[in-house]
């Protein structure tokens, strides 16, 4: 999947990295290539917490039968 991002330095000098497409999905780090590897980890995190609350809605018999696939 691609993400789109954005990068904008704080003022206290950190780079502030954050997906828009996905609500409250905000990193940072000391240097861009450091904040877009910790938003990359942030919207790996963010998908499967998505995923965990999907399927705890789902009703018990229905969570048996999801098959998990990666993309």
């Amino acid at each position: 999947m691609i993400f789109h991002i954005t990068l904008e330095r704080a003022e206290d000098g950190w780079i502030v990295a954050e997906c828009p497409a996905l609500p409250g999905c905000v990193s940072q780090g000391k240097t861009e290539q450091e904040a877009i590897e910790n938003i990359k980890e942030a919207i790996s995190a963010w998908l499967w917490a998505e995923d965990q609350k999907s399927l705890s809605a789902l009703p018990k018999e229905r969570q048996q039968e999801s098959i998990m696939v990666a993309v």
